[in-house]
């Protein structure tokens, strides 16, 4: 893992409306890295994710992709320029089939590269297997990797998760993190958003906890696995 910076945001400020939703975050993600966001629902989470990803314009502050201004960019843009997010809700388009949701993901590239499917598919078998099935019939846990899968289409520098567990039993929980561990090893940095915050800290090499769009504690997963107050307010301990 080298140093370098593949995604930092300075002092940024986004709004829904009037709602003052991210007040003055900072982070950086490095090249290779898993970086969690944690905190309770309303946080900011995701509301970070959508101001990377240029679904969201920040009012000030600056986001930055390998050096690059990306704040306020549109978000097909930030897309083309390496930034692919699997969205909250997973987001599929259901009445289409698995494939041409995959061959959705790669629009940026204007054509599906052979290898990135082979890819896809050799991290997610069951989409090989359900290929020419209608995405809408699928069970939420085989949604959530076309989801994933999907991102991975536009070959992406940097990785946004938002909530990949969300709804999924136990057993697929630890499917999917293994397999974000297996797309990270496979040279793709990661920021990812998750509630289970066990399991993000767990795979993850750095974490941010925020509150009410602020961040309030960043520090190596491990490190954050043991403070007293994450145990507490997010990982269910008393």
């Amino acid at each position: 893992m080298n140093n370098q910076n593949v995604l930092e945001m300075v002092d940024v400020h986004s709004y829904y409306g009037q709602i003052h939703a991210l007040k003055g975050i900072s982070l950086t993600v490095k090249e290779g890295e898993i970086v969690t966001l944690i905190g309770s629902n309303g946080a900011g989470k995701s509301t970070t994710l959508r101001t990377i990803s240029g679904l969201l314009a920040p009012r000030s502050g600056s986001v930055k992709l390998r050096g690059t201004e990306i704040g306020g960019i549109p978000a097909h843009k930030v897309a083309e320029m390496g930034v692919a997010q699997s969205p909250e809700g997973r987001r599929i388009f259901p009445r289409m089939t698995v494939l041409e949701n995959l061959q959705m993901g790669a629009f940026v590239h204007k054509k599906v590269d052979p290898a990135d499917l082979d890819r896809v598919f050799e991290l997610f078998p069951r989409l090989k297997e359900r290929v020419n099935q209608n995405a809408g019939t699928m069970s939420g846990g085989e949604q959530q990797m076309l989801a994933i899968g999907r991102a991975l289409m536009a070959k992406p520098t940097v990785l946004l998760l938002d909530e990949p567990s969300m709804g999924l039993s136990p057993i697929l929980v630890e499917q999917i993190f293994s397999i974000v561990k297996d797309i990270n090893q496979q040279g793709t940095t990661v920021l990812l958003v998750e509630q289970n915050a066990l399991m993000a800290l767990a795979i993850a090499n750095r974490g941010y906890v925020l509150q009410t769009g602020q961040i309030v504690l960043a520090d190596d997963a491990k490190a954050l696995l043991t403070n007293e107050t994450v145990r507490k307010a997010y990982l269910g301990e008393e």
